[in-house]
């Protein structure tokens, strides 16, 4: 069997010349693992790949292209090729013999940390047991475990006098998804283990493994001391100057020459998120790193250019600098256009470490600014309601600035009404439901809470509003009833026509079910708008902004204007990535004057905008292709036409495009101008799909209220029988007679409007 293990070790040295470690030699315990049932260790492999990749420590395009090779192989060939491309990795191999006692060895991988900053190395475990327990892993040279929030770069925790000497270092498994918390029971796996350093130089830790109390093995050999290298970093100060010159706000993401990327993620802690890669800056801020050469990715929301620059960071220097300079393609608030995202969450979602707590106002603000976002709503919710109600004071935050507002109010999330659809409440004076303690007493459906909302002066809509609203067919309108049986605008169906709503949300989820139920209230004579929203970190944790609302105002940036227009529709929603400004239906400009225009008898109208947008001069197949139900539900990208650089522009009336123009997605600001003939009372508005919607402008002939559809007002009308459906089961029995009262007045006047309307 000796024999054999040396020969598979020589050819396995043959086929991958480039994977032999240069650090140290194999020892016994590394010596290839055989009998190992090729799937299961295949998929648990993968995982750790992924791992390696969303902490910021991917392998390399060599070492990947050479792990999906061996996996090719199948059998033993490739539990034999898996075991040689991932040695170089290995700081620490553990065997577990068959009465679960733990010993450890020293694998081969370089002991190289980094001051003020992580690694990562790869634990490969024998696991003769087929122990399920959590491999867990400590050092006596490791300082008391802190609390990691949701993200920091380069952490300088202060040093106590118990700290300074021996204790210079952390070490921490990581046991996140896609890693599952506990070893598999698999006879051979890997994972991960990432170790801090607070010094440079030379020093030594003693580090331990076990898999619960009394499995060390005997004589000290679940230890082993390892000498580590700490290379010393440099403080690289980063100067950030807007395209003015001014200083500014931007994000960076940095990566090293093998795809390292710095500050290492999943240690990462608040204002820098461990879900991202990216990090925030603002001129004169500074990132901790060691002496190489970087490529750093910056730029600062959809309206700037993403830039790259290289940066070498000397040797032997304490400190260092780096200037960047941001360009825009496009400033829409120059234009008197304020972009705002209304749904932002600073707890709640399982991406922050403490969900029920999160992070605080200043890291919001932080990445409001680095995202140029002049309005951060930023909401209090179920899973957090009680921690960060705190930060709820009923007017803009104080560390907002004359551009950039933060405010803190409530998404109806996790209450008793969440089952008939979440709701975003802005520019509320008061956060708690009259006569509520707690979050179960309030109402158990929308229409009082909305109602509430308004009355206090708030402007309330619904959030993610395609949830529950699905339809198997990309057609824009459609006339399929949705099952109405999720959160998103499923009670919106009767609210609508009980006044209550100013908004549905859009860009978050996918835009043919969140446009279908618009376009057909619209078509019944409703005036809803629309708002654009992300759903950080819940729905999309890329960043803030993905999904936006720009709303014109008059003069400088004000937030209960900027939610006057958004409720009066003064506005257009989208990626950031195109947009339609100055939307006029002859000289009316869409928000203003009850965005209504009257014409005496049917005749052409005349529509007129600026126009602009961004594509890359090369397609990208990869979201070109995609279903429109899967993310990014809104990108430009899925608007170019064919291998061109160019997107449509669209006028919509009804529901329905009645003319297109082509417009070059290059970035310039392009004057566009139609007309077209309006026979009857209809809406009309402007869209690039999916990147751009503006709301409507209202054309009323002979003074007709609009009646679009019948098949519309149908539609409405058999909604409100399925949503009723879906809902009554979680409305209480004490509101119950109220709401079918509701319900019943939405189908009477369904009922009304479909016998006013036209085919």
């Amino acid at each position: 069997m000796r024999h054999r293990n040396i020969l598979t070790i020589v050819f396995l040295s043959l086929v991958f010349p480039c994977l032999q470690p240069t650090s140290r030699a194999f020892p016994d315990e590394l010596k290839p693992v055989e009998g190992i049932e090729p799937q299961p260790l295949v998929a648990q492999v993968r995982r750790v790949k992924e791992a390696l990749a969303y902490i910021g420590r991917p392998l390399s395009a060599k070492e990947a292209a050479a792990l999906d090779s061996a996996i090719g192989k199948g059998g033993a060939d490739a539990v034999a090729g898996i075991q040689a491309v991932l040695a170089p990795h290995v700081l620490f191999s553990v065997h577990i013999n068959p009465e679960s006692r733990v010993k450890v060895a020293r694998g081969p991988a370089a002991a190289e940390c980094i001051q003020q900053g992580w690694r990562a190395f790869l634990v490969r475990v024998h696991n003769e047991a087929g122990v399920t327990a959590q491999l867990k892993a400590k050092s006596p040279n490791a300082r008391p475990v802190y609390k990691r929030s949701s993200g920091s770069a380069d952490p300088k925790v202060s040093v106590t006098p118990a700290q300074v000497g021996d204790r210079w270092m952390d070490v921490q498994t990581f046991d996140s998804r896609p890693l599952n918390k506990t070893l598999s029971g698999l006879a051979l796996e890997y994972r991960i283990v990432e170790i801090y350093s607070r010094d440079a130089g030379k020093r030594e830790a003693k580090i331990e493994f076990n898999v619960g109390q009394g499995t060390q093995d005997l004589g000290f050999r679940n230890e082993v001391n390892v000498l580590f290298n700490c290379i010393p970093s440099t403080e690289v100060v980063l100067g950030v100057s807007d395209y003015d010159g001014k200083p500014a706000s931007a994000s960076f993401v940095i990566r090293d020459t093998r795809g390292r990327i710095y500050p290492h993620r999943s240690r990462r802690l608040e204002p820098d998120f461990f879900f991202h890669s990216q990090i925030y800056r603002h001129h004169g801020e500074s990132i901790s790193l060691p002496p190489g050469k970087y490529s750093f990715e910056y730029g600062r929301g959809p309206e700037y250019f993403r830039d790259r620059m290289d940066v070498v960071v000397p040797t032997g220097q304490k400190t260092s600098r780096a200037n960047f300079k941001l360009r825009r393609w496009f400033h829409a608030k120059k234009l008197g256009w304020y972009s705002g995202d209304h749904h932002v969450h600073a707890a709640g979602c399982a991406h922050y470490e403490s969900p029920n707590e999160g992070v605080t106002p200043k890291s919001m603000m932080r990445h409001i600014l680095g995202e140029d976002l002049n309005v951060g709503c930023v909401l209090s919710w179920g899973p957090c309601w009680y921690f960060q109600k705190q930060f709820f004071d009923g007017r803009v935050s104080d560390l907002s600035k004359p551009d950039y507002l933060m405010r803190y109010d409530v998404e109806v999330s996790g209450f008793p009404s969440s089952h008939a659809g979440h709701l975003c409440l802005l520019r509320l004076k008061e956060d708690d439901y009259p006569g509520t303690t707690k979050i179960e007493e309030w109402p158990s459906w929308d229409l009082p809470v909305l109602a509430w909302g308004k009355k206090q002066g708030g402007v309330v809509g619904f959030s993610h509003s395609g949830w529950g609203l699905d339809v198997n067919t990309a057609d824009l309108p459609n006339y399929v009833i949705p099952p109405f049986n999720s959160i998103g605008a499923n009670e919106y169906i009767v609210d609508v026509v009980h006044g209550v709503v100013d908004f549905i949300s859009t860009v978050d989820t996918p835009y043919v079910w969140e446009l279908n139920i618009w376009y057909h209230t619209l078509n019944c004579g409703f005036r809803t708008m629309i708002s654009g929203e992300t759903d950080f970190p819940c729905i999309y944790g890329e960043r803030v902004g993905l999904g936006r609302v720009y709303c014109k105002l008059d003069g400088k940036l004000d937030f209960d204007r900027f939610c006057e227009e958004l409720k009066n529709g003064r506005s257009y929603v989208g990626d950031g990535r195109s947009h339609l400004v100055d939307f006029k239906v002859g000289s009316l400009e869409v928000g203003t004057k009850g965005s209504e225009v009257r014409l005496d008898k049917p005749g052409k109208v005349k529509i007129t905008a600026r126009v602009a947008a961004m594509l890359d001069e090369k397609p990208n197949p990869d979201l070109r292709g995609r279903p429109y139900q899967q993310k990014p539900y809104w990108h430009i990208e899925r608007a170019r036409l064919g291998e061109t650089r160019k997107v449509p522009v669209e006028i919509i009336v009804n529901g329905e495009p009645v003319l297109r123009k082509e417009i070059a997605a290059d970035g310039k600001l392009q004057d566009f101008s139609a007309e077209v003939e309006l026979r009857k009372s209809s809406w009309v508005a402007l869209r690039i799909l999916p990147s751009c919607h503006t709301n409507p402008v209202f054309v009323l002939v002979g003074d007709r209220p609009i009646r679009a559809s019948k098949k519309s007002a149908q539609w409405c009308l058999q909604s409100v029988d399925q949503c009723w459906k879906q809902k009554k089961g979680r409305i209480r029995k004490s509101e119950l007679a109220e709401a079918a009262k509701a319900y019943d007045e939405a189908r009477r006047v369904y009922r009304k409007i479909l016998s006013e309307s036209g085919e």
